[in-house]
């Protein structure tokens, strides 16, 4: 009759230990949860990843994206350097001039502005790689709506774009002067012509 106790005491703090974990698991659930939803809907300086500095190569005009105060054009030249700013969720980034200090923004109309607060979505763009090596942005806020400019390098409004126009199709470039950093990641690729320049390389062991 002793033993029956005893077990009965075990069982009930087996399960009370079970519980407290579980609402430890739950409490940890909702709070990375709401540590997600907090970053992603309202992003701040803590939240983002890396700052970079670079060009961005317009596929249509041949010359880079510049922001001049509250106007965007894709007409730029060398001098023209952006500050990009990635988030740490995603490929979620601001792009602001680096001389202008405005932000490229594209309002509820589709149109592409300059803005010296880029704290509000209409600011964040999401990058898109694509397969012919450009890359696209797309409107956090407005899905669909590209970062485009024609020919004459002026913004195109979002509501006329698509991912295949090359109106929206840019390449990122280092600024001039400055080393490219996957310069150093590339390699020789292997041909008929090397294969055949090993084989007849003498081999300085031998005699």
């Amino acid at each position: 009759m002793s033993a029956l106790p005893s077990r009965f005491l075990y069982l009930c703090l087996h399960f009370l230990v079970l519980y407290f974990q579980l609402q430890q698991s739950q409490q940890t659930t909702a709070d990375f949860r709401f540590y997600i939803e907090n970053h992603t809907r309202n992003p701040d300086d803590l939240s983002r990843k890396q700052v970079r500095i670079y060009q961005l190569y317009s596929r249509t005009t041949g010359k880079h994206v510049q922001v001049l105060g509250k106007k965007v054009n894709a007409n730029g030249d060398d001098g023209a350097l952006l500050v990009v700013e990635t988030e740490t969720f995603g490929s979620h980034i601001r792009i602001k001039g680096k001389e202008s200090e405005h932000y490229i923004c594209m309002n509820e109309k589709g149109k592409i502005v300059g803005r010296p607060d880029g704290r509000k979505q209409e600011c964040v763009f999401v990058e898109e790689f694509l397969e012919n090596n450009y890359t696209a942005l797309v409107s956090a806020k407005y899905k669909g709506w590209y970062l485009g400019f024609n020919r004459k390098g002026r913004p195109k409004k979002g509501s006329r774009t698509t991912q295949r126009q090359q109106e929206v199709h840019f390449m990122k470039r280092p600024p001039k002067g400055r080393p490219d950093p996957l310069e150093e990641f590339r390699f020789t690729p292997v041909t008929k012509r090397t294969r055949r320049a090993r084989r007849l390389k003498p081999n300085p062991k031998r005699n």
